[in-house]
């Protein structure tokens, strides 16, 4: 009944409004309704609409809100349908679990194990502790959804309106009620798959949870050893060398024990390290194309091969090169990878290292290296056993004395002739020397396991000494045959200057050589993990200060941001005077270009300065504190420094000097070579370069010859003697300038009688010289055409003559009374 009443009035609205447009056409053909007509029509739809509207406000918002419960179980069923992303934790968390338990196992089996043993099974359990953590964070990812769906799908069972509202209509009724089951049957299927997925995410959890508390309880039982290992290592481990322990008679157990741990976590290593693997192969085929390809480069552009004196390893072996570079950085790119891998990556970068030292080193070091290289070979063995027996200390005696036999006659031979061999080489040798010998002091009182760890270290990291020492200088010769293909290139490429570039890089290669050297030094000495973790609490540890906390990581970061910063704006600056040195001519474009890196570099440590501060995590309210701090200092003692710094931005905007300037500031006078943020550099005419504060720049007055343009007036006096024709002299002087192409036509030269003095005529010459930089030579061959043509032309110029009055005394004559008289 309600619906047939609105059916009625919305057609007799419609035939109203029918009627009256029909109306108003009969009268009107030709007219429309009125803009106050229209406005009345709409007014009167609008409310009739709005009548049937707020009857059904509640029903509306009751199929509102089933349409997005609605939505929202389908969303919940679409993700539900699909598996969850577990299958890959389900297949490993099994044979995790067995091998943790191996882990265990093998910890307490071996009684006799050694100090590397228990770092390989710590270094297994943390591994294995990364991926648990890995898969801890996934599962939480996946249990907050399936929490949030449940979450969703309560709301839905707790609406009571949806329970207890029933609408009066019938047709509204039938719709509601088909809807509410539609949405309940959604409801029941997605709250069952979700409920479901919900155990099995909870029960995986709590498998992964105990797996991870069996690592970290193992762990701290590792530690524990390692801890009292150390101790009885310092103390001693056994007697004297000649008292035999018959208990560490079993060397073929130790092998076989060895052998099969170190192909146990080979075989996880190469299986679960797939990326790192790929990485690493395409390291060395990138460093292999680049050296090939400047080789190749650098041969064809430069056919008399002399350049190649300085890239003598690449040019006499490339592949080795390439190889070694390659070889000797990859590991590193591994975070604790088995013994025997390191060792295999080692063995190969000392047999490239030997072919190197033969092809271009003195005999004499190939020599002992060659002989080292053996005793080397039985170290890598004995470093990879994992327990203690008597035949390994009797070896590590034989190798020490070997060593230290090997070191000393090597030391004689260098001391000839020093300067044959790599640099510090006497030096290495003590160190080396030194740490033999105290590795067969601790075998021979007892302390194997430390005698033992001092011998490697001291064989492993000379070579690795060697090896970094032949990476350094192979990359470096790389970048000289990068730069010598490019050199003759017109960018900026071949302007830079290689020797400086070689020296600064240089110094970056051998420091992070150094760096990894000390890693390595750790890692043999097995402390790396206590280094690492000590830097590590020192770094993170939050301290107070005046109630502002802080981090010594967060300051290092901060220094570490900045100098990074100012190392960028340094290069900018470097490039932009690069570029403007060899350009043909410098545009008052480019000079504004050049003079913008002082803006540059501003920008560059400004936005360090910020980054740093984010980066470190120190407060900005603390910030505010500082720059209090500084305006206190700036009040009373850095007045001058602010303001350089202060004239410094001042020359940035304003720009009234720029760089290729030519200016006079007081009595010094040249061209400004750089603008900087505190002074500037002005390269005077001899060749000196003067530092002028930016203060100086702005307070005293300063000539710029070349703001605006290039151009310089250049004056003239010429001198011709009296009775000198004075129209031919002028005429002579204008067809001299009016000759010359190197002298501006616009402003025109002049030539003007300047003076009458008293032996001459003057005349005033005045021309315009286009480029400052050249005028001297200008002046030079203007005043070189006039004394030719002035001599052509038979016109005189005035000798330098000297006026002397002699007034003598009366008595006295200038007649020589000693002179002789006629006739004597």
């Amino acid at each position: 009944m309600q619906k047939l009443l609105k059916f009625t009035v919305l057609i007799a609205v419609a035939l109203f409004a029918a009627v009256h447009i029909g109306f108003a056409q009969d009268k009107k053909p030709s007219s429309k309704l009125s803009g106050r007509e229209q406005r009345k029509a709409m007014h009167v739809r609008d409310s009739v609409l709005q009548s049937f509207n707020k009857s059904d406000t509640s029903i509306n918002n009751l199929l509102q809100r089933l349409q997005q419960y609605t939505t929202t179980f389908n969303q919940i069923n679409s993700s539900l349908s699909e598996e969850l992303d577990t299958a890959d934790i389900s297949q490993q968390l099994p044979p995790t679990a067995r091998r943790i338990a191996k882990i265990k196992a093998q910890a307490n089996t071996h009684k006799s194990s050694t100090l590397r043993y228990l770092f390989v099974l710590r270094d297994n359990l943390d591994h294995l502790q990364s991926k648990l953590e890995d898969w801890q964070t996934d599962l939480d990812t996946i249990n907050n959804k399936l929490v949030q769906n449940q979450t969703d799908l309560l709301r839905f069972s707790k609406d009571s309106l949806l329970i207890k509202t029933v609408p009066s209509d019938s047709l509204l009724k039938h719709t509601f009620f088909a809807q509410r089951k539609a949405a309940r049957q959604l409801w029941h299927k997605a709250d069952s798959a979700n409920r479901s997925n919900l155990f099995k995410i909870n029960l995986l959890q709590n498998k992964v949870t105990i797996a991870y508390a069996n690592i970290l309880d193992e762990t701290d039982q590792i530690d524990s050893k390692v801890k009292k290992f150390a101790a009885r290592a310092v103390n001693g481990e056994f007697g004297y060398i000649w008292d035999i322990d018959p208990a560490y008679n079993d060397t073929k157990t130790a092998l076989n024990s060895t052998i099969n741990l170190n192909n146990t976590a080979l075989y996880y290593f190469i299986k679960s390290e797939t990326l790192l693997h790929f990485t690493g192969l395409l390291f060395i085929v990138i460093v292999f194309v680049w050296i090939l390809y400047n080789r190749a480069k650098a041969k064809r552009l430069n056919e008399d091969e002399t350049i190649f004196a300085q890239a003598n390893y690449i040019y006499k072996q490339p592949v080795i090169s390439s190889l070694l570079v390659g070889i000797a950085i990859i590991p590193y790119f591994y975070d604790h990878p088995p013994v025997a891998f390191l060792e295999l990556f080692f063995l190969v970068s000392v047999i490239l290292v030997l072919l190197l030292v033969k092809k271009n080193m003195p005999r004499a070091l190939f020599n002992a290296l060659h002989q080292l290289f053996y005793v080397t070979l039985v170290y890598s063995v004995s470093n990879l056993l994992i327990q203690i027996t008597n035949i390994d200390r009797f070896t590590i005696l034989f190798l020490s004395i070997a060593s230290i036999t090997i070191a000393l006659a090597f030391s004689k031979k260098v001391k000839k002739a020093p300067e044959d061999y790599l640099p510090h080489t006497e030096l290495v040798l003590r160190i080396f020397t030194g740490l033999q010998i105290l590795s067969l002091l601790c075998d021979i009182t007892g302390r194997f396991s430390l005698a033992k760890i001092i011998g490697i270290t001291a064989v492993y990291n000379l070579w690795l000494l060697v090896s970094l020492y032949f990476v350094v200088n192979i990359i470096t010769e790389g970048l000289f045959l990068q730069f010598q293909a490019k050199k003759n290139a017109d960018n900026i490429i071949g302007w830079i200057d290689y020797t400086l570039l070689q020296t600064k890089f240089r110094k970056i290669l051998s420091t992070l050589a150094a760096l990894l050297w000390l890693f390595f030094l750790f890692q043999n000495l097995n402390i790396d993990d206590l280094a690492t973790d000590y830097v590590t609490d020192i770094l993170s540890q939050s301290r107070t200060v005046g109630g502002a906390s802080f981090t010594f990581g967060g300051f290092v970061v901060f220094i570490a941001v900045i100098w990074l910063s100012s190392v960028m704006s340094r290069i900018i600056s470097y490039l932009y005077d690069v570029s403007a040195e060899h350009a043909n001519y410098i545009t008052s474009l480019k000079k504004k270009n050049r003079t913008s890196t002082l803006l540059i570099r501003i920008g560059v440590i400004t936005i360090g300065f910020l980054l740093a501060v984010a980066a470190s995590g120190f407060p900005m309210d603390k910030i505010t504190i500082i720059i209090s701090a500084f305006g206190i200092g700036i009040g009373f003692g850095l007045q001058n420094i602010v303001n350089n710094l202060v004239s410094g931005l001042i020359l940035a905007f304003e720009k009234p000097i720029q760089i290729g300037d030519i200016i006079e500031v007081d009595t010094r006078s040249g061209t400004v070579k750089e603008i900087g943020i505190r002074s500037s550099k002005l390269a005077t005419a001899d060749g000196a370069e003067v530092i002028i504060p930016n203060g100086d720049l702005i307070s005293h007055h300063v000539i710029n010859w070349t703001l605006s343009n290039n151009n310089r007036r250049v004056e003239l006096i010429i001198s011709v003697v009296y009775g000198s024709d004075i129209e031919k002299v002028k005429t002579i002087l204008q067809s001299i300038l009016n000759k010359r192409d190197d002298i501006m036509k616009q402003p025109e030269p002049l030539v003007f009688l300047h003076n009458l003095s008293e032996k001459s005529v003057e005349f005033r010459v005045l021309f315009w010289a286009a480029d400052i930089g050249q005028w001297l030579t200008l002046k030079s061959n203007v005043l070189t055409d006039i004394y030719i043509v002035f001599e052509k032309e038979g016109i005189e110029m005035p000798l330098p003559q000297q006026e002397m009055h002699l007034t003598l005394p009366e008595q006295v004559s200038l007649t020589n009374k000693n002179s002789p008289g006629p006739g004597q």
